[in-house]
């Protein structure tokens, strides 16, 4: 148990240190925090032992480790640390008109404006919604439109081409098969339900004749089902001192634009906000950076998450606010 010194003292080195990107010494803060350089430095290395603190090789100073960082997100920021944000700003610039794809991605490009630090979001996934309708809508030549329509309004379309003299009274069949079999189906057990009543049916004969109908129906569903995926501010790294190693930004960079970047976020705890600071990640990429996930709910049961990636000398009281309220906003809308 910190004393309310030790927290003082804490509080004001992770502060200064997400300010400066410079080793907090004794001297700066006895400027600020009514103790001497003395006493402030018993504190300090009271806090070292602890681990709450580290010292770097290149300074008598300290700053912050991973247990510091999250002593102060979760302790010190509780007691009325957090930055005052202007919400207004951010309710103005969202359309409850807008389509949803077009508001997530409007949503992570503001946060990453505001925060100067990368945002990630994954978009909600469909897994759980209950297919309404199926239709074939034939467009010119052998090109036709198979649409998806589900309980939770998602429409998925796929462009498909038909093979060469399709019957089209037979395919308006095959389409009337297919609505039987899938209506109030979840998408995630499309397939499985599928093939199990093609072979109870007796109706697979018919169906593969139009495999390709059929092939083209199944990636409409596969791509449903995966959790789109937004990125913004990526550049916004390497403006941070951490980042001004060459071959660092590199394996960064390679990072954000690897689709493993899902994994990052994809676990995240799907009732409140997570944090992970530097080696939590588990990914050598991501070993100096911080990373806080707040998930949104924009239907019962489907739910996305943003996230904003910065250094673990993050600006955690002004990012955890903004992040909450926009999450809070998508859902809301």
């Amino acid at each position: 148990m910190l004393t309310d010194r030790q927290k003082r003292v804490l509080k004001l080195i992770v502060e200064t240190f997400v300010q400066t990107a410079e080793p907090v010494g004794s001297r700066s803060l006895s400027k600020v925090l009514a103790y001497s350089p003395a006493t402030i430095r018993n504190e300090m290395a009271d806090l070292e032992e602890e681990g709450y603190l580290e010292k770097t090789h290149s300074s008598s100073g300290r700053i912050p480790s991973e247990k510091g960082y999250h002593y102060y997100v979760e302790t010190l920021m509780q007691e009325g640390t957090k930055t005052a944000i202007d919400m207004t700003l951010i309710d103005d610039l969202f359309d409850k008109d807008m389509a949803r794809d077009e508001m997530i991605e409007r949503a992570i490009q503001l946060l990453s404006q505001l925060t100067n630090y990368t945002s990630i979001a994954l978009g909600p996934n469909a897994g759980n919604s209950r297919i309404t309708k199926i239709e074939l809508i034939p467009l010119s030549g052998h090109m036709s439109v198979l649409l998806v329509i589900t309980n939770l309004g998602h429409v998925e379309s796929k462009n498909i081409s038909l093979p060469e003299n399709t019957d089209m009274d037979e395919l308006t069949h095959i389409m009337r098969i297919l609505n039987d079999i899938l209506y109030n189906v979840p998408i995630s057990q499309v397939s499985q339900k599928l093939n199990y009543d093609i072979n109870q049916r007796k109706i697979k004969e018919l169906l593969s004749y139009n495999k390709e109908i059929i092939d083209a129906f199944l990636e409409a569903f596969t791509r449903f089902t995966q959790s789109k995926f937004y990125l913004s501010g990526q550049s916004n790294m390497l403006y941070q001192p951490e980042f001004k190693d060459l071959d660092r930004v590199r394996e960064l960079m390679n990072f954000f634009e690897k689709n493993d970047i899902l994994k990052l976020i994809e676990h995240s705890e799907s009732n409140g906000m997570t944090v992970r600071i530097g080696r939590e990640n588990q990914i050598n990429a991501m070993k100096d950076c911080s990373v806080i996930m707040v998930p949104y709910e924009v239907n019962e049961g489907d739910k996305g998450t943003i996230a904003v990636v910065g250094p673990t000398r993050m600006e955690y009281r002004k990012v955890i606010p903004l992040l909450q309220y926009i999450a809070q906003h998508l859902s809301k809308i």
